[in-house]
């Protein structure tokens, strides 16, 4: 039996920082091979960060991004790296460079490039002409591949295995969405059962603008069972010993034959290496799933790091947030606190001449419970005089939106002046998906003016959960339970509710994500047995709010489809099907 030292290093990346990550990268390998690991292996586009988007037009980037793989290359010793670089030639290719004894011993470029969902690598890459060479490991014979290949069941993995490969290294830059992190399991378990191949599927964490990348690397055995796994959204370097029984009398009785592929040269990297008789094992991370919350734990933590890395990578110290004593901006206001420390968290409340009285106790008792800063600022002065300026313009007309929409401007203007007094502070605002999708928003009011939006792709039904879920969390309340319990009040009129202007969100949200999520059509939607007038009307604002839309911060993208770089919908659009 071989058995092969594997460290899988699942790291946090920023995009552009290549002297950063390089750092980074060259930490993990000294641990690695501290750790006498034969092959330490590193996420899709590592060097660069995934995904550098329009920076891949830049030749200077690109060459700058070679010069940080030599840098790297040549500080590697019997340890082989392997790493994703974007490798140019006459054209641009998605690559793997393996390192080993101070040089790039071989690249492998991806042949399939995704163009679906968020990804559009066909815009910037050209797919590889099929080459997959096969590398020695202390005496394993390894193949390569990236990401979007492994999806594909007669991919590189199906044909490095037919030519001799016993491991399969996949490294990528999975973006996290719900529910995706079992599903990949299930779909490698299957690519290593039928190329009886052990895979290494090696995943960044950390957020990029609108994407989360949840980690959760896993090494798979030849039967297909998962044998270790990372945990999700943290750094973590994982070193498991591989058991590698030989394989070939299980491919020549597979009944779907074996393909023969062309021989490709096997380049020998490193010599075998005598382990002792107890294997290390990298061990088993949960998959995060509860009974009652469902999958809340792991939206929470896409939620936490994605505004956490927001702040950090882009060079703020700390988050200001308007606080109506709301469910939404509760719970972000503890998503903040989770992020980057409740010290660096500061609310305010903006009470306006319709404010109840329980939106300032509920939000002082949800400070206390966090230890966040609470300062007030009413607003009453400065919209009195905006009413008293405007008096002249509207008179012989009746108070409407408009004079609601003030109130969510002048908030806005206060808490971007905060802003721009202190220096390193960043405005998240608290809008929802559902009420984002539907248009109940001010445009350029409280509620869409800012830098980073943390639950933009939640749903406001989820949004209850997420919340229940933090309070279980500590086994207290954090949230206060009036703030869960009452009617979600939107107080811009005397007595006014959400419910004054949408339907119930148990109702909305089924709707919503059938439209937005699934591509259903209006029609679509009645034939299934929604209420007509209700469809006709909620697609309607889904479709006139697109401009909208297009004007409100990024925030971390956690379902099939969010509003932004996933949903292109064009804003000019006459089709109601």
């Amino acid at each position: 039996m071989d058995r092969l030292r594997v460290a899988s290093c699942q790291l946090n990346p920023t995009v552009g920082d290549l002297d950063g990550n390089v750092a980074a990268i060259l930490a993990a390998v000294d641990h690695a091979e501290d750790a006498g690991a034969d092959l330490a292996v590193f996420g899709e586009l590592a060097i660069c960060g995934y995904p550098p988007e329009d920076l891949l037009l830049k030749p200077r980037f690109i060459a700058d991004c070679r010069t940080a793989l030599d840098k790297l290359a040549a500080r590697t010793g019997r340890c082989a790296v392997v790493v994703g670089f974007p490798d140019a030639d006459r054209d641009l290719y998605n690559a793997a460079a393996l390192c080993a004894g101070g040089e790039v011993a071989t690249v492998y470029r991806k042949r399939h490039l995704p163009n679906y969902d968020v990804f559009d690598e066909q815009r910037y890459f050209t797919p590889g002409d099929g080459e997959a060479p096969l590398v020695e490991v202390a005496g394993v014979t390894v193949g390569l591949s990236i990401c979007e290949d492994s999806w594909v069941p007669f991919g590189p993995i199906a044909e490095q295995a037919a030519a001799g490969a016993e491991v399969m290294v996949n490294i990528n830059g999975s973006p996290y969405r719900r529910g995706k992190a079992l599903e990949r399991e299930r779909m490698l378990a299957t690519r290593a059962a039928d190329a009886s191949a052990a895979i290494v599927w090696t995943n960044q964490v950390g957020g990029q603008d609108e994407l989360v990348f949840d980690g959760a690397s896993v090494l798979i055995d030849p039967t297909g069972e998962v044998v270790a796994r990372s945990p999700q959204f943290a750094e973590h370097v994982m070193i498991h010993d591989l058991e590698l029984r030989p394989q070939w009398r299980k491919r020549q009785l597979d009944p779907r034959g074996r393909p023969r592929p062309p021989i490709r040269p096997v380049i020998a990297v490193s010599d075998a290496v005598t382990r002792p008789d107890d294997p290390i094992s990298g061990g088993l991370a949960p998959v995060a799933d509860d009974p009652e919350f469902g999958d809340a734990a792991e939206v929470y933590a896409a939620l936490v790091q994605g505004t956490r890395d927001y702040v950090r990578k882009n060079g703020f110290t700390d988050i200001v947030l308007g606080l109506s004593g709301g469910i939404d901006s509760s719970l972000c206001t503890a998503i903040a606190a989770d992020a980057i420390g409740a010290e660096h968290v500061h609310a305010i409340a903006l009470p306006s001449r319709y404010s109840t009285e329980h939106s300032i106790s509920d939000s002082e008792e949800l400070c206390s419970n966090l230890g966040v800063e609470l300062s007030e600022i009413a607003i009453e002065p400065a919209f009195a005089a905006m009413l008293d300026m405007l008096a002249p313009t509207f008179e012989g007309t009746e108070p409407d939106v408009t004079e609601e929409n003030l109130q969510g401007r002048i908030r806005a203007n206060l808490l971007m002046a905060m802003a721009n007094k202190f220096h390193g502070w960043l405005v998240v605002i608290c809008g929802n998906k559902s009420e984002l999708a539907v248009g109940y928003t001010t445009i350029y009011g409280v509620d869409m003016a800012g830098g980073f939006a943390p639950i933009r792709d939640i749903p406001k039904t989820l949004v209850y959960r997420l919340a229940r879920w933090r309070n279980a969390r500590d086994g207290g309340v954090v949230i206060p339970e009036n703030v869960i319990t009452k009617p979600p009040p939107a107080e811009l009129a005397p007595d006014q509710k959400d419910s004054d202007n949408l339907p119930a969100y148990e109702d909305l949200d089924p709707i919503l994500e059938r439209y937005v999520e699934g591509d259903w059509t209006a029609a679509e939607l009645i034939d299934d047995g929604f209420d007509e007038a209700l469809v006709r009307r909620i697609t309607r604002l889904v479709d006139v709010a697109e401009w909208k839309r297009r004007q409100a911060p990024v925030g971390p993208r956690v379902t099939p489809k969010a509003f932004g770089k996933d949903r292109r919908l064009p804003i000019t659009n006459a089709y109601r099907g």
